[in-house]
């Protein structure tokens, strides 16, 4: 899937936001390479001295239809960007979806981490999807191309099953693709796991984690300690764990979900939060290591 792309008048609306021109949040030159940088852009561009604003609009034009933009819209709603954290996010935030609602586009927050999503037909909430991209996405978190080419297989299955009203399957399939991520990034950025150095449990049931045994909770939690994501988004991936499990039909018997459309809308969303987590913090970091 791809990217939708933003409307040539809409962009320069962004473009302008950002830069906030004497305005109370204005960026300079070094400050705009710095965000794009922090928004996990891929190969991201130098300014080079030019007006501020038409750079940005040529930045965004030629990468219009991307994950980058995404990234970025992101990035600028998001509290950590500021000093002043939330109060800030919010204004932007307010900007940002005032000039994306022509779009049918908002950023919406998932445990408080913003993710792009598509506006509903009445306009009242997100409607979150697929992330675009995916192949690219992944090649630029997992160095690896057999795992990236059987996530990705992955992916088509979980396709076909919510575009075919299999969405019990469709959710366990997210689940399912959200445990081979994890475990390919940490099998490639943590030592410590891949050599199997780390132990878990009370003192008296000390045991050694097993990478090819580790469980989807270890996974998320051990991500979340390396920093790798965040701990809003680690608390709906635990959401999302936790559906994945209906993979047993004594837990469905049990708890009789009734798995809709909207249930699967509802995993993608963290799906987001988490890609977007995992691109800012590893492309800050060393290359992935060979296994």
């Amino acid at each position: 899937m791809t990217t939708r792309s933003l409307d040539g008048r809409t962009i320069e609306r962004l473009a302008k936001v950002i830069i906030d021109y004497e305005g109370p949040y204005e960026r300079r030159g070094h400050e705009l390479e710095s965000l794009l940088r922090r928004s996990a852009w891929e190969d991201p561009p130098e300014y080079d001295g030019t007006p501020r604003v038409p750079w940005l609009v040529e930045q965004l034009t030629e990468r219009n239809g991307t994950a980058d933009v995404e990234h970025l819209l992101c990035r600028i709603c998001d509290p950590i960007e500021y000093d002043a954290g939330a109060e800030v996010a919010q204004v932007f935030h307010a900007l940002v979806n005032g000039i994306l609602e022509p779009e049918q586009l908002v950023i919406s927050y998932v445990g408080h981490r913003p993710v792009l999503a598509q506006l509903s037909g009445d306009g009242t909430h997100p409607v979150f999807t697929e992330p675009e991209e995916m192949e690219r996405r992944l090649r630029s978190i997992i160095a690896d191309d057999a795992t990236v080419t059987g996530l990705l297989r992955r992916l088509g299955e979980t396709r076909i099953c919510e575009a075919n009203g299999a969405y019990t399957f469709a959710i366990i399939g997210i689940g399912s693709l959200v445990e081979g991520i994890l475990h390919a990034v940490l099998t490639e950025r943590d030592q410590e796991f891949r050599n199997r150095e780390i132990l878990v449990g009370g003192r008296d049931r000390r045991r050694r984690v097993e990478p090819e045994r580790a469980s989807m909770e270890f996974l998320i939690d051990r991500a979340k300690a390396l920093g790798f994501i965040q701990l809003d988004a680690t608390k709906f991936m635990h959401n999302v764990r936790d559906f994945r499990n209906f993979v047993h039909p004594r837990k469905e018997l049990a708890e009789q979900p009734g798995f809709d459309r909207d249930s699967v809308m509802l995993c993608w969303g963290p799906v987001r939060a988490l890609l977007n987590d995992l691109e800012e913090k590893l492309s800050a970091t060393a290359p992935a290591v060979a296994g």
